[in-house]
């Protein structure tokens, strides 16, 4: 079995396929995009929401 972290709201778990896909199709991004802004503001979903708007 495996065990899962506990999710949390407000933090993207880049390990999750479907976290990823979901937040890449609503900001419109690919996946080196999403990466290089991860990479730049941290794991944070709004964080990477305000970062995608600038762009």
């Amino acid at each position: 079995m495996i065990k899962r972290r506990p999710y949390f709201r407000n933090s993207l778990d880049m390990n999750s396929k479907v976290q990823v896909k979901v937040l890449r199709r609503r900001l419109k991004l690919s996946n080196v995009e999403l990466a290089a802004i991860v990479r730049k503001t941290g794991n944070s979903i709004s964080a990477i929401s305000k970062e995608a708007a600038k762009t």
